[in-house]
């Protein structure tokens, strides 16, 4: 999941950690595709997931998914339905996570080379497989295997094959993962369209829980957020953090995403908003702010989702919004300034009415380029809704009313009086 929140256009699943650690979910899997992420798997546990997985669109390569998939071996007809096929017991992470058993898949493969090369019989394959089949995962070798060979197999067959090994012996698992790196790769290189599901992924409680426990587990911040993240802490200023957060675990239920166009006209706007049009003045406010440019367009995605989200709610946040102002202590002063605009354009003509096309553009340049510091948006009634108002022609007439109401407070501010 964690992979899936910086939104690739595709995941690639070859192996993962099980028994002390939960594996990978199929849950994770579903939620990955369904926000548009192609995801592939091969070789290992990507191979029992996308066997697992196929009918919901994910993505199998390679002979072992085939044969998870099939649930046969191929081409040797033997039965394959355990997971213990692929598993390996591997050296810690400063050793490079080594393996330390062979897979089950690997020694299939290459008992089966060995045959097809005349090193040794097809009963004698047949008979190491057994043994091999039989053994712990974690126990599993060549010496091992040959150690444990049954006493019908003839000597020289043993000698043959121990001295064909070193070359001979096949790494399935890999040719799987290096084929599925390369399966990737051309996928991503044709610029595909995001992935479309026909299922519906829910949202239940474990997954909610789910989501949580790992939100919690990626907590961690460098250590200049973390000076920064104390100075919020200790304001008790909780509101923001957990708006965000509920927010955007609230687009990822609704299915919302940001297409690139929207993460371009996001940032765009971002730095034209922050003064930020210089390529310069860019690095340094991610320097300011701690961020690189990866964890930027990040943020711009997540912002375009935001701005998606508010559009979808429209007046139906507002409610909302005026809890937050009272618990803020904000909402007494704007309740002030709301009737002292409406006893002070009761008195106006030109606030009954909208006006003509010319004086309505100036009003909205004032309010978006003079005001906000940003262009005019092209989709005026996206950003009425996201605004909060339930079409185009009520923030309109908002404008209008904030533009009449900001020139008689300058007016009051030079000492003079109010004109009809």
């Amino acid at each position: 999941r964690v992979a899936s929140r910086r939104r690739p256009r595709a995941i690639g699943i070859v192996d993962g950690v099980f028994q002390h650690v939960p594996s990978v979910w199929h849950k994770e899997i579903l939620w990955a595709m369904a926000n548009g992420i192609h995801v592939f798997g091969a070789a290992s546990m990507g191979a029992l997931r996308a066997a697992e997985l196929h009918l919901f669109g994910m993505v199998g390569v390679g002979r072992i998914f085939e044969a998870y998939r099939s649930g046969v071996l191929a081409p040797y007809a033997d039965p394959f339905e355990d997971d213990d096929e692929v598993a390996v017991i591997h050296a810690p992470p400063e050793m490079g996570y080594a393996a330390l058993s062979e897979a089950m898949v690997n020694i299939r493969a290459t008992l089966a080379e060995a045959a097809t090369a005349g090193v040794i019989s097809a009963a004698t394959r047949e008979a190491l497989v057994r043994v091999g089949k039989a053994m712990f995962y974690q126990e599993r070798s060549y010496e091992a295997l040959l150690a444990r060979a049954p006493a019908g197999i003839p000597p020289r067959e043993s000698a043959a094959l121990q001295d064909w090994l070193p070359e001979g012996r096949i790494n399935l698992k890999r040719e799987d993962g290096l084929e599925m790196l390369a399966a990737v790769r051309s996928f991503v290189e044709a610029d595909p369209a995001p992935k479309e599901i026909a299922y519906s992924f829910a949202h239940t409680t474990l997954w909610d829980n789910a989501v949580a426990a790992c939100e919690g587990e990626q907590a961690a911040l460098a250590a200049p957020e973390e000076l920064v993240a104390d100075e919020l802490r200790i304001k008790s200023d909780k509101s923001t953090s957990l708006w965000r957060m509920l927010a955007l675990q609230e687009c990822e239920r609704r299915g919302i995403d940001a297409a690139a166009e929207d993460r371009r006209r996001t940032a765009a706007e971002f730095r034209r908003k922050h003064g930020l049009t210089r390529a310069a003045e860019l690095e340094r406010w991610l320097a300011d702010n701690h961020l690189d440019h990866e964890r930027f367009e990040r943020l711009m995605a997540d912002e375009a989702r935001l701005d998606k989200l508010a559009a979808a709610l429209g007046p139906a946040g507002t409610p909302f919004g005026l809890d937050e102002l009272r618990v803020r202590g904000r909402y007494a002063a704007l309740a002030a300034r709301a009737d002292d605009k409406k006893r002070s354009l009761d008195a106006v003509s030109a606030a009954a009415s909208m006006p003509d096309e010319a004086a309505l553009l100036q009003a909205m340049v004032w309010y978006f380029e003079d005001r906000g510091g940003r262009e005019i948006p092209t989709d005026i009634e996206a950003y009425a809704r996201a605004a909060g108002y339930a079409d185009a022609g009520l923030f309109r007439r908002a404008v209008w009313r904030e533009h009449l109401y900001s020139r008689l407070a300058e007016v009051r501010r030079a000492g003079g009086g109010a004109a009809g």
